[in-house]
């Protein structure tokens, strides 16, 4: 078994591991750490993460991320459709138009149920 073999997995490993923390070293040292209060504050679920666990919070922010997430996730089919566009023809289209259809009445009910109005 001949070492040298693995020097191009050990360069692959070696350039990784730069490229994924040299970054965030450059980043601590030359970038500006003034954290304040509001820096640090819980600004993405919606409330304190620190506060009661029975106290009530609102569970529109949680709606909208799922609704995003599965609108969002038409892309995931919207592009490899378009891409075999030629290879699958007519059929295909139509087969395409009518789960666009069916989004786009989900996208309406939701709509109308305000359940994408924030206040």
């Amino acid at each position: 078994m001949n070492l040298e073999n693995y020097l191009p997995i050990l360069l692959f490993i070696g350039v990784g591991i730069v490229v994924g923390v040299a970054p965030q070293i450059l980043g601590r040292l030359l970038g500006p750490h003034r954290p304040d209060a509001q820096k640090t504050s819980a600004y993405e679920c919606g409330f304190e993460a620190f506060e009661d666990a029975r106290m009530k919070f609102d569970v529109r922010y949680y709606l909208v991320a799922i609704l995003f997430i599965l609108f969002d996730l038409e892309v995931a089919f919207l592009v490899p459709w378009a891409v075999a566009m030629s290879d699958i023809g007519l059929l295909g289209f139509w087969a395409m138009m009518i789960f666009l259809g069916v989004l786009v009445v989900g996208l309406i009910f939701e709509w109308k149920k305000g359940a994408l109005d924030w206040e």
